[in-house]
């Protein structure tokens, strides 16, 4: 497997282009004394591409992130994108990390100097991990699959390839939230003999529906949680799952659709306490919205939801992951799962 050294690139023109369209954009009506309710508030968004326009400098974070050691490869003619960081310790463990949407690689930068080099935060460096954080297909500077079939599976599979035949890792560690939770678990079924374990922060929900008869109180609770949030937040998903390329028209078109339906997600989905900026600043929040922007990969990476709705689930009832797992669960996650699902 032929892996070579990576630099993030984003052409002149295509940092013009987009403040041309930004200085063009035909904002929308609201509804008086609408705050988000409606969907990302327009007051906002305004603040926000303004701070774009004219302050926000994708030069100055393009050579922060520079400063992390990016690869590519091919994998069966397919080009992976991935940083790879080694741990300063002993004995580092490697582990890859998988981000979700609507996220990047950029998702963990803050994460990989601790994970790599504890001992220069407080911790114990024989704690420390080989980093290795990869796009995923679809995302940021990895290849966009050109024929459907890029399932959370295939995907897993692509990640085994890189961490052994690529990177030449016997065993390892895996971790992710989103559909990063997802990849990990199957590549937990699917490639237990590399695995020293899994770090997971989403379950996701399950086969079962909450009007099965035989669920436990807890379980239908939560089943009944989840309906109630797939109605009032779950819209997006029904949308990526089953129309997308109608969706990216618009938003591979135009900067503000972009940033309005990204955003969006980051004051619903973070303990933001509805105050975006307390979680996420506007240079944070515009480098993520940059990478879908400059790499074209909107489209790409919301077709992973019509991909793995259209795919069997890898799990399947009365099947479990033996491979050492753990779960981190967040105060602010919108409801708990029942332990029992967990285990």
């Amino acid at each position: 497997m032929n892996i070579q050294p990576f630099t993030i690139p984003v052409a002149q023109s295509t940092l013009d282009d987009l403040r041309e369209r930004l200085a063009r954009t035909r904002w929308p009506d609201e509804v008086q004394g609408a705050d988000w309710e409606y969907g990302t508030n327009l007051d906002y968004l305004k603040t926000l591409v303004a701070y774009w326009q004219h302050r926000f400098d994708w030069r100055a974070q393009e050579t922060a992130l520079n400063q992390f050691a990016h690869f590519r490869t091919q994998i069966d003619g397919f080009g992976i994108h991935f940083i790879h960081e080694h741990g300063r310790g002993p004995d580092p463990l490697p582990i890859i990390i998988t981000h979700g949407w609507p996220g990047s690689f950029f998702e963990m930068i803050k994460i990989i100097p601790l994970l790599t080099d504890p001992g220069s935060h407080e911790g114990d460096p024989a704690d420390s991990f080989d980093v290795i954080v990869p796009s995923l297909p679809g995302f940021g500077f990895s290849d966009r699959p050109t024929v459907g079939g890029m399932t959370l599976i295939k995907t897993a599979e692509l990640w085994a390839r890189l961490m052994t035949e690529g990177l030449g890792y016997s065993r390892f560690a895996a971790a992710g939230g989103d559909i990063g939770s997802g990849v990990t678990q199957c590549l937990a079924l699917a490639h237990p003999e590399f695995l020293v374990g899994i770090h997971l922060t989403f379950l996701g929900s399950s086969f079962l529906n909450a009007e099965q008869p035989d669920l436990s109180e807890a379980e239908q609770h939560y089943l009944h949680a989840v309906q109630r949030w797939s109605r009032q937040e779950g819209a997006y998903e029904q949308l990526q799952a089953t129309k997308p390329q109608t969706l990216a028209y618009g938003l591979n078109d135009s900067p503000v659709g972009l940033a309005a339906w990204i955003i969006e997600k980051f004051r619903s989905w973070s303990d933001c306490d509805g105050e975006i900026e307390r979680r996420f600043s506007k240079d944070e929040s515009l480098t993520t919205i940059m990478i879908y922007w400059v790499t074209e990969t909107l489209n790409s990476s919301i077709r992973t939801y019509y991909e793995n709705a259209h795919a069997f689930s890898p799990l399947q009832a009365g099947q479990y992951i033996d491979v050492p797992t753990g779960f981190a669960l967040f105060p602010k996650e919108f409801e708990v799962p029942p332990r029992e699902w967990a285990e």
